[in-house]
């Protein structure tokens, strides 16, 4: 079983200041910065989201990879769970065959990512762009991720272990008008 350990942390400095911030401390871009579109599933009755469970399709260029989440582990600062993740060749007609099923689209989301990894490191670092601000994703073993943030300027008291989904609930509570899925909004 894989298991994802993660916390995410909110960049006030924004997107430049964080990029320079883990270049210096030696984290190299595995490549370009990258849109990802995240759509999730669920079926009508909510159980998987009730159920802290979650089915997702993403695509990042030509690349589609659908992923399952099961539910985080309790009592831990970082957020801990079972993944597992497979690529398919075709997005549109995975999304009829879990339609077929009773999916639905449930929560759309964008954000524009790039990845960095440490020569020889335990983990790895998202630099993530939302329309709700930027953050940074570690994820690797909890030591690592301790140890990381630690290096970068940040404690245990900044960690997020909210989903981008729950984020975005909360962003939705205090701006009425902004849409129902966190997209970029076109000029």
């Amino acid at each position: 079983m894989a298991v994802e350990t993660e916390v995410k942390l909110r960049l006030p400095g924004g997107a430049g200041h964080a990029r320079a911030l883990l270049e210096r401390h030696g984290l190299q871009a595995t490549g370009p910065r990258q849109l990802e579109t995240d759509q999730t599933f669920d079926l009508p009755t909510g159980e998987l989201r009730q159920s802290s469970r979650l089915l997702r399709l993403r695509s990042a260029g030509d690349r589609w990879t659908v992923t399952y989440k099961g539910p985080p582990a309790a009592g831990d600062r970082h957020k801990s769970r079972e993944e597992i993740e497979t690529e398919v060749t075709d997005g549109p007609a995975f999304v009829q065959i879990l339609e077929r099923l009773g999916y639905q689209p449930s929560f759309a989301y964008e954000k524009f990512r790039t990845t960095f990894k440490s020569p020889g490191g335990d983990g790895i670092a998202t630099l993530d762009e939302t329309p709700i601000g930027d953050f940074m994703e570690l994820e690797g073993p909890g030591y690592w991720i301790d140890r990381t943030a630690q290096q970068l300027g940040f404690g245990p008291a900044d960690y997020i272990t909210s989903s981008y989904a729950t984020l975005y609930e909360e962003h939705r509570r205090s701006h009425a008008t902004v849409p129902r899925d966190m997209k970029f909004q076109s000029p």
